[in-house]
């Protein structure tokens, strides 16, 4: 072959590499599906059935990334939590809706074919669809030389679930007096980051000589599924948040009817040691709260005279504790009192 002839794999995408990556999820999401799935990949599109105990079932969709997380994984190079960050910033939102996530999707856009790296991604999104009870079905894969730097990639998650029409959690169901109750995160989950990232970069702190934060930064999204089903199923949820980006308020605000407001005690918030450990570095109280969870990473809203049975259904680490609670209030959101960093 003339070697001054073009070709793509000179131009920086190799399609056997491609092949050869998307043979080895095929074969991998296989044995790891814990139910009849039509799953199709490396097709061109992916079939399930609709579970027929549902008798009047609607689909809730959610899309999400992981954001500047990514760039930790990076630095450390670790790359099998990331899998699960992206599975669980999409599934903890379907929940909210008391949708039962069904199927997952992944979109993957990289520099290069890295094996290890993607592989070690896709293992991590497997275990993430393992914790939510769905299954991986089919994605994308897309070699992008020129788009991103030697190294780089991104990646970006689709889930969908089903609920049945009763059980659709909206904000009818939620009432004056109804409990505010945060289940704690698991650390930073994935928000936040471009600022902790710009505090490592201006303080010039090496991750990967520092073991908390090299494992705190790195710390995979807790998957609240089956919690939260579990609460639907025995009817002992009003309404839920997802704490993502905007923080509590953000957050909680969107599920609260128009005629109420939400009281949030901020002293009663247990703040977690890297949140702690954050605002050293001369962050506002007000920007702690807008940009990270705190140690809130999901807002339940409840009957007060189911307070004692809603906590039961969550392990040690994550029992939910009181917050606040639902008003009439101008104001969608109230704080009242300030947080309390110290120990």
């Amino acid at each position: 072959m003339n070697k001054s002839m073009f070709t793509y794999r000179k131009s920086g995408v190799d399609i056997k590499a491609a092949d050869k990556f998307v043979n080895f999820i095929s074969n991998i999401s296989t044995k790891n599906k814990g139910k009849k799935m039509y799953n199709n990949i490396g097709g061109f599109g992916s079939i399930s059935s609709i579970p027929k105990n549902i008798k009047n079932p609607k689909i809730v969709a959610c899309t999400d990334g992981v954001g500047t997380k990514i760039e930790i994984a990076n630095t450390i190079n670790k790359y099998d939590t990331i899998g699960i960050d992206l599975v669980a910033m999409s599934v903890n939102d379907l929940i909210v809706q008391g949708a039962k996530p069904l199927f997952f999707l992944d979109y993957i856009s990289i520099n290069k074919i890295d094996p290890p790296k993607l592989k070690s991604i896709i293992k991590g999104i497997l275990n993430g669809c393992k914790l939510s009870n769905c299954s991986l079905v089919g994605g994308e894969t897309a070699e992008m030389p020129g788009t991103y730097e030697k190294g780089k990639f991104d990646i970006a998650g689709f889930a969908v679930g089903i609920v049945d029409e009763k059980k659709i959690l909206n904000k009818n169901k939620i009432k004056k007096n109804d409990l505010v109750l945060a289940v704690p995160s698991s650390g930073l989950h994935s928000n936040g980051y471009s600022l902790v990232r710009e505090i490592i970069n201006k303080k010039k702190i090496n991750i990967k000589k520092i073991n908390f934060l090299k494992k705190e930064l790195i710390r995979p999204t807790k998957i609240y599924v089956k919690e939260i089903l579990k609460l639907i199923d025995k009817n002992l949820l009003n309404g839920c948040a997802n704490i993502t980006g905007g923080g509590i308020g953000d957050n909680i605000k969107r599920v609260i009817p128009n005629n109420l407001g939400v009281e949030i005690d901020l002293k009663k918030i247990k703040i977690l040691k890297i949140f702690k450990w954050l605002k050293r570095f001369n962050i506002r109280d007000k920007e702690m709260l807008k940009t990270f969870n705190c140690g809130v990473g999901f807002c339940l809203i409840i009957n007060k005279k189911n307070l004692n049975k809603v906590i039961k259904y969550f392990p040690k680490n994550y029992k939910p504790y009181v917050i606040g609670k639902i008003a009439n209030d101008k104001n969608k959101v109230r704080f009242k009192n300030e947080i309390i960093w110290s120990p």
